[in-house]
């Protein structure tokens, strides 16, 4: 953090936790007596309204370091590798608007593969979004660009000041480092408080004028999100237990990005037993639609704007029409699920009010993803801190070659 700043999160995680673990609740009582297995990854999912208050004002003392950096660039490019990128696509959206300028998220292989951010030389910026900042390509896409693209700069944000990615370039000027905190390095072998505050991360690039705004925001997304582990774990526990074989996430902009991170997290998280699909509603009717059976689970994040809302409902009533899916999980501000929901579904309306922004309620759609995730890891006998059983993934990619481009013969 910057010299002389002291912001430390841990007193109102601690209160938040001893708060939640008094409720009355199957999932309470598991946060008050974790077993091995799931005790990191049921604390992560369970802080995560408190850090994000805690990760705003953390934020604001970078002001100058995100401003200055973001000076006199054209465009921005947010890279990132798996749940990272799906952060960077979460908060795309908002940023496109808020700076009027192109946003791109890339992913760190793809960059890796073409070798350039910018087009045709303009100043861009580079922002690493890394929760441990130790895997492979993270480092090597900062090194394989610092070279060719002078006037590109490089800004990391993390959960890890110690990962190889916050301390490789400390001497070049083209690279800052935000840090976000080691409390959201998450110890779990799943992404879950890392990548929600990973995309406050990126979002608060588009608040840099505006800090007391973004805490603002924070806050109230905080209130939304301590409702939502107050009141529902339990029943998204018995929404996606039983005869779910296949989970689909449907969204629309911001939203897609929770729906891709949320299908990452039911795969992961299940050890690939149960089968995944993202997709936005209206690119489902273009063949997508076949994946649904009678074991689909249908999620849907229900957006805020009412043109886009109106679509995305056309969509679901298709869905109830065709008798698609076993049962639905329709969650968004205001009354989502008004004249949707059928006998089995379940709609979860988020407390804020209707009109806040899609790109705001994506915290809210990843926590959801995160919950159902960690009781159907409970019920396929996996264990959420560690569901890979035979290692095929691990908390952070292994080594692997990272090949360079061969020099243009002179």
């Amino acid at each position: 953090m910057p010299d002389g700043v002291q912001c430390s999160a841990s007193p109102l995680i601690a209160d938040w936790l001893q708060e939640m673990q008094q409720g009355r609740s199957d999932f309470a009582a598991m946060l008050r007596a974790p077993a091995d297995g799931y005790r990191d990854t049921i604390r992560e999912i369970c802080q995560q309204p408190a850090t994000w208050a805690a990760t705003a004002r953390r934020l604001a003392t970078y002001q100058a370091l995100a401003a200055s950096s973001l000076d006199s660039c054209r465009r921005v490019v947010l890279t990132g590798s798996g749940s990272s990128q799906y952060a960077g696509e979460c908060a795309a959206p908002a940023l496109r608007r808020d700076f009027g300028r192109p946003v791109e998220v890339a992913g760190g292989g793809e960059l890796l593969l073409r070798r350039r951010s910018s087009v045709a030389g303009e100043p861009t910026l580079v922002v690493s979004l890394a929760r441990s900042g130790e895997s492979p390509e993270s480092a090597a896409v900062v090194e394989t660009l610092l070279e060719p693209e002078p006037q590109t700069r490089h800004l990391v944000v993390t959960c890890n000041a110690q990962g190889k990615l916050a301390r490789e370039f400390a001497g070049d000027p083209r690279v800052r480092v935000i840090d976000l905190g080691a409390h959201l390095n998450d110890r779990s072998l799943v992404m879950t408080g890392s990548f929600t505050n990973l995309v406050l991360g990126a979002r608060f690039l588009g608040w840099v004028e505006r800090t007391g705004e973004f805490g603002a925001m924070a806050d109230r997304i905080d209130a939304a999100g301590r409702q939502l582990l107050s009141t529902w774990p339990d029943c998204l526990g018995g929404l996606v237990r039983g005869g779910i074989q296949r989970v689909v996430f449907l969204g629309s902009g911001a939203r897609f990005g929770a729906c891709r991170e949320g299908a990452l997290k039911l795969l992961e998280m299940t050890g690939g037993r149960v089968a995944t699909l993202a997709e936005t509603y209206l690119g489902l009717r273009h063949g997508p639609m076949s994946f649904l059976d009678e074991r689909t689970l249908v999620v849907c994040f229900l957006s805020s704007d009412p043109l886009v809302r109106e679509y995305e409902r056309d969509l679901i009533a298709e869905l109830n029409t065709k008798h698609l899916g076993a049962r639905k999980l329709i969650a968004g501000a205001g009354d989502p699920g008004e004249g949707l929901c059928q006998d089995q579904d379940m709609a979860i309306a988020y407390a804020v009010p209707r009109d806040t922004a899609d790109d705001d309620l994506v915290l809210l759609d990843a926590m959801i993803a995160q919950i159902l995730g960690f009781h159907r890891c409970l019920e396929e006998g996996l264990q959420p801190d560690s569901p890979s059983v035979n290692q095929v993934i691990s908390r952070v990619v292994g080594e692997f070659r990272i090949h360079r481009a061969e020099a243009a013969p002179k």
